[in-house]
């Protein structure tokens, strides 16, 4: 299984070094089949990256965003965007089934709740939380990288949001 793992942010805005953060613990313990791109914003170039993918997680920080995070499936979104930059991940998704014409592979979206964003901030002692409970999702999705096993625990988060 070849997963590509995208982690987008700012470190030097506060909570936006969410996604860095994460993806810095993933780089310190290399595993095979994960290819990890970071940058600070998706751009409409990462859709060349899902090629000869089976698997992408999508990792950020986000304002409103359930604490301590939103585990998700996500798909192409219709339509294109107004920008090339800065783009959602279903943009991403689009843009990859537009030129390589097959559907991408299956996605997940790994968003965790950021609270300041401020430049030249430190991460706000809720985001260390809610970094600690998003690192232990994700240790648990790169155990078992697989889509129905990450649909089940996308599942299970949002039947405990919901109750």
């Amino acid at each position: 299984m070849t997963l590509v793992v995208f982690a987008v942010g700012n470190p030097s805005r506060g909570d936006d070094a969410l996604g860095p953060l994460l993806m810095a613990g993933l780089e310190a313990r290399a595993q095979t089949g994960v290819v990890l791109i970071s940058d600070f914003q998706l751009q409409i170039e990462h859709a060349l990256d899902l090629d000869g993918c089976e698997l992408a997680l999508f990792i950020d920080a986000g304002t409103g965003t359930p604490a301590p995070f939103e585990f998700r499936e996500t798909a192409p979104a219709p339509g294109r965007p107004v920008s090339s930059h800065s783009l959602p991940p279903e943009a991403v998704l689009n843009v990859f089934a537009d030129i390589r014409g097959v559907p991408p592979p299956p996605a997940f979206v790994l968003c965790v709740r950021g609270e300041d964003f401020g430049l030249g901030k430190d991460l706000s002692a809720a985001a260390r939380q809610h970094f600690d409970a998003a690192a232990a999702r994700l240790a648990a999705c790169l155990t078992r990288p697989d889509a129905a096993y990450w649909r089940r625990l996308a599942e299970a988060d949002r039947r405990v949001v919901t109750t």
